[in-house]
């Protein structure tokens, strides 16, 4: 589905990102880990359109997205939950759902996307008339994943969101994950928790420093003797 070919990219002087490679195929998990700094979210903002690389392409069935603006890579399916949840805490969190589905397919869908987000959700529909600032960390987390949703994406980037959560509430959100996953949407999974990430992905890959270090299977990686020193504490 999704075809990252050796994109550079840049912040002024600066290499964020050399060379870096992957594929997401349709219906995967597929996570991205490393440490701070080592560039996820550059990759993430680059597929999204925040970001134009120097060189390299990224197509997505086939159609190049590196050549076109953020609004149009949206409407093609790409969407993405960004680190920190960014939602609109002092509107309702039915308004900010509402907002997710601002692109025209999505807008004619939203009544039957509103259920399927209640049905993963159910809290967010309990508290829909709540203004989003006042909800919890988890519940908010879950509200910019449905918001995502709203979008109707075939591809769904998450950055971080087990960030700041407590550890039950973590694997919360990666279970649900996994039933966005089997209900036919793709994912791009970006996550420090290497553990978990990886125990829930078809195939990930390790970047180090702006450069992919290794790839695999969840599996290989979790036994990865590299992966395990760096990132496991074993």
């Amino acid at each position: 589905m999704l075809e990252v070919e050796n994109i550079n990219v840049f912040y002024g002087e600066a290499q964020a990102l050399s060379d870096v490679s992957f594929q997401v195929g349709e219906g995967e998990i597929v996570t991205l880990v490393g440490s701070n700094g080592a560039g996820k979210t550059t990759v993430l903002n680059t597929i999204s359109g925040l970001l134009t690389p120097k060189s390299g392409s990224i197509h997505l069935n086939g159609v190049r997205l590196d050549r076109l603006p953020a609004h149009r890579i949206v409407e093609l399916g790409v969407v993405q939950i960004p680190e920190g949840r960014r939602l609109w805490p002092n509107m309702t969190v039915l308004e900010n759902l509402e907002l997710g589905a601002y692109i025209r397919q999505a807008r004619a869908a939203r009544k039957e996307s509103l259920r399927w987000v209640f049905q993963l959700f159910p809290r967010l529909e309990e508290r829909k008339y709540q203004l989003a600032g006042t909800l919890s960390g988890g519940e908010q987390q879950m509200l910019a994943i449905a918001r995502g949703l709203l979008a109707r994406p075939k591809l769904l980037m998450l950055d971080e969101p087990s960030l700041g959560l407590a550890p039950f509430l973590v694997r919360e959100v990666f279970e649900t994950i996994q039933e966005i996953n089997r209900q036919g949407v793709t994912i791009l999974l970006v996550e420090q928790n290497v553990h978990l990430a990886l125990g829930i992905a078809r195939r990930g890959y390790v970047l180090e420093t702006g450069r992919i270090v290794l790839s695999g299977s969840g599996r290989e990686l979790l036994e990865n003797p590299h992966v395990q020193k760096a990132y496991l504490g074993l």
